[in-house]
């Protein structure tokens, strides 16, 4: 298993950790199975998406935002209750296949953290799962 952090800069982005969790499966040696991505926050999530057109990213986060806006008079009693919200709704860990130490992302799909409560430092886990492993 291995971790690593990454400073966010906004109260609401997204990360391209792509890179990062390649290099993390290398290190594991591992060749075929599963790559498990998981963040530790309750106000922050792990998911897939487009890696081309950064415009698109924003348009997820404004879209989030209409869902749960920050504006909103929450229950909770700290003022990021939208920030629980969105990483409840996107969750909080992705599981992506590999084979022959790659993982089997599509064409345009990338692995992104989406901070909902910045800027922090943030922590990511990468598990990689061998095939046939008890």
């Amino acid at each position: 298993m291995i971790t690593f952090t990454l400073q966010t800069r906004h109260t609401s982005e997204m990360v391209d950790i792509t890179e990062q969790v390649r290099e993390a499966v290398i290190k594991e040696g591992v060749k075929s199975g599963l790559v498990a991505v998981f963040t530790p926050h309750t106000t922050a999530s792990i998911v897939l998406f487009e890696n081309i057109d950064p415009k698109l990213r924003r348009d997820f986060l404004e879209a989030l935002g209409r869902v749960a806006p920050a504006s909103h008079s929450y229950h909770h009693e700290d003022a990021n209750a939208a920030a629980h919200i969105k990483s409840a709704l996107c969750g909080v860990r992705v599981v992506v296949p590999m084979e022959n130490a790659q993982m089997l992302l599509g064409e345009w799909q990338g692995i992104f953290f989406c901070e909902f409560d910045g800027p922090r430092e943030r922590k990511v886990i990468v598990q990689v799962i061998e095939e046939g492993a008890a």
